[in-house]
């Protein structure tokens, strides 16, 4: 017998894996086009992360309004993909 499979029999552990498998709470099934608004929406949600790290760390008054400008519309985008929920 190989090592690991010492202790418990082939069909003990795989019981034991199907039974904790079973035992984690299941994901609730998306349609494809919600897969693909949560992928817009997370999308949209690490732009609006990167434009506020650049944010901090831009000194030059027409890059930081770029970015704010920018800012602003990521967050009308989110904005507007929440509102019809």
């Amino acid at each position: 017998m190989a090592r690991g499979w010492e202790s418990k029999s082939v069909e003990q552990q795989q019981e034991s894996l199907s039974s904790s498998a079973s035992a984690q709470p299941l994901r609730k099934q998306l349609t494809p086009k919600q897969i693909t608004e949560q992928q817009r929406r997370d999308g949209l949600q690490l732009s609006r992360q990167h434009i506020l790290q650049q944010l901090e760390v831009s000194s030059n008054p027409q890059h930081r309004a770029m970015l704010e400008a920018a800012l602003a519309e990521l967050d009308a985008q989110l904005k507007d993909r929440d509102g019809p929920q």
